[in-house]
């Protein structure tokens, strides 16, 4: 199971925080920013489903 995490880890980092971009094109880099922003898209609905999640348990344990 830890080999498909670090395989498809591998495989989706497109791009690494921080890293230098001068030998990057254009194009490329609108290709990062695409699938940073997915990626952030991605994220944010986690956080949703967290919040409904909490919500749900918390209206579940209210005395």
């Amino acid at each position: 199971m830890g080999e498909d995490v670090s395989r498809s880890s591998k495989k989706a980092s497109i791009h690494e925080l921080g890293a230098p971009l001068d030998d990057i094109s254009i194009d490329e880099l609108h290709e990062r920013i695409d699938a940073l922003k997915a990626e952030i898209k991605r994220l944010e609905a986690a956080i949703e489903d967290k919040k409904s999640s909490k919500s749900a348990a918390d209206s579940v344990f209210k005395f």
